[in-house]
C-alpha cells in the first residue's frame, strides 16, 4: 500500500475529532462530590476536580479519545473503517476447538506462531455451527483488495493475567471471519497507543508467551504509522498539541468554577 502524507485538511479534521471527544467527555463528567477539607484548602477545589476529571479520562482514554481519533486517521488511507464493529457470531464446532487446543498447547509451549494457527484455524473450517456472544471489534479496517485487520486497543500497561484471554479474543475473531468467508484475509492483534518505557524498548509483552509479537501486536508509532501513513505519529502529537491549546481556555473555565 502507498502512503500519503496527511493533508492540512486531514491534520485539522483529525485535530477537530480530538476537540469533538474531549468536549463531550466534559458534557458527560459528572464529578464527585467528596467533601475532602483538608485536600480543598491545601490544593483548591478546581485542582482536585481536575485531578478527578483526568483519572477518569485515562479509564476511558481508549474508548472515548483513541478509538475516534484512530478511526479519523484510518480514514485517510483505507477503503473501510468502523469502530466497535460487530465480527460475526458464528463459528464452526471443529474451528471454536482449535482455538481451545492452540490455547492448551501455549500454556505448555509459549511458542506462538499466528501464521500456523490461522493455517490451522482454516484447516478446521467443518462440524456444526456454533453460536457465540456477537464479537465487537475496537478498529476494524479493510484495505481496497479486501485485506482486514481487526485490532483490540488496550491501555499502554495490561494486565498480564489477562493474556491468555485476549490471545483466545483474537483467535476467536479470526475464526468467525473464516467462518464467514473461508478465503478472508484477516488479521487480528492487539493494539497499544504508546510506550510508556519510551525511550527504552517496549518490554512488558515479551513475558507474555501468549502472542506473537511479531504479527499480534502493533506499539505506539508502528500503530498510528500504520493507519495513517510515514511518520502519522508525530503528526498525530502535534495534533493533541494543537487541540490542547484550542481548548485550554474552555478547560480553564471549565475548572474554575469548583472554586466558586
Amino acid at each position: 500500500m502507498k502512503y500519503m502524507p496527511l493533508t492540512n485538511t486531514q491534520k485539522q479534521q483529525i485535530q477537530q475529532t480530538i476537540a469533538t471527544c474531549l468536549r463531550n467527555k466534559f458534557q458527560n463528567y459528572k464529578s464527585k462530590d467528596n467533601f475532602m477539607p483538608f485536600h480543598f484548602r491545601l490544593l483548591g477545589k478546581d485542582r482536585l476536580a481536575l485531578y478527578s476529571f483526568m483519572q477518569s479520562l485515562l479509564t476511558t482514554f481508549g474508548s472515548s479519545i483513541f478509538e475516534p481519533v484512530a478511526a479519523a486517521l484510518a480514514k485517510t488511507q483505507f477503503a473501510k473503517v468502523e469502530t466497535q464493529y460487530v465480527v460475526g457470531n458464528s463459528i464452526y464446532g471443529n474451528c471454536q476447538q482449535k482455538v481451545q487446543s492452540i490455547i492448551n498447547q501455549l500454556t505448555i509451549s509459549p511458542k506462538p506462531d499466528k501464521l500456523k494457527e490461522l493455517e490451522n484455524l482454516q484447516n478446521s473450517l467443518s462440524g456444526e455451527i456454533n453460536k457465540l456472544k456477537p464479537a465487537k471489534v475496537d478498529l476494524f479496517i479493510e484495505t481496497q483488495s479486501g485485506e482486514q485487520y481487526l485490532f483490540d486497543l488496550k491501555t499502554a500497561k495490561p494486565n498480564k493475567g489477562d493474556f491468555q484471554k485476549y490471545k483466545q479474543t483474537l483467535l476467536e475473531w479470526a475464526g468467525i471471519a473464516y467462518t464467514a468467508n473461508k478465503n478472508a484475509k484477516v488479521h487480528t492483534l492487539i493494539a497499544i497507543p504508546y510506550n510508556p518505557y519510551e525511550p527504552q524498548p517496549y518490554q512488558f509483552w515479551t513475558l507474555a508467551g501468549m502472542l506473537d509479537l511479531d504479527e499480534e501486536l502493533m506499539i505506539a508509532e508502528q500503530f498510528w504509522n500504520f493507519l495513517g501513513g510515514k511518520n502519522a505519529y508525530n503528526e498525530l502529537l502535534d495534533c493533541f498539541e494543537k487541540a490542547g491549546m484550542e481548548l485550554r481556555h474552555e478547560i480553564d473555565e471549565y475548572f474554575v468554577k469548583f472554586n466558586k
